[in-house]
């Protein structure tokens, strides 16, 4: 069976904590500090994040959304 990066460097991916996403916040996946997502809308387990870099928009699941405090989007 195949092994993901996640797996080898024994990475998590989703929140330990609960955090209410919603639309409008400024989110990040998982461990990674980069890039930082804009939340375009929530749908059950889904968020709709777009890049705010690259402008590239896609699916992600809810519970690897971290929420950016906003002292840290503000310098960022």
């Amino acid at each position: 069976m195949p092994l993901s990066y996640s797996d080898v460097f024994n990475l998590r991916h989703e929140r330990e904590h609960d955090e209410e996403i919603a639309a409008g916040d400024l989110v990040r996946m998982g461990e990674n500090h980069f890039p930082h997502y804009a939340v375009i809308a929530v749908q059950g387990d889904k968020a709709w994040v777009r890049n705010v870099t690259s402008g590239e928009d896609c699916l992600a699941k809810v519970d690897r959304c971290r929420k950016i405090p906003q002292a840290v989007a503000r310098a960022a």
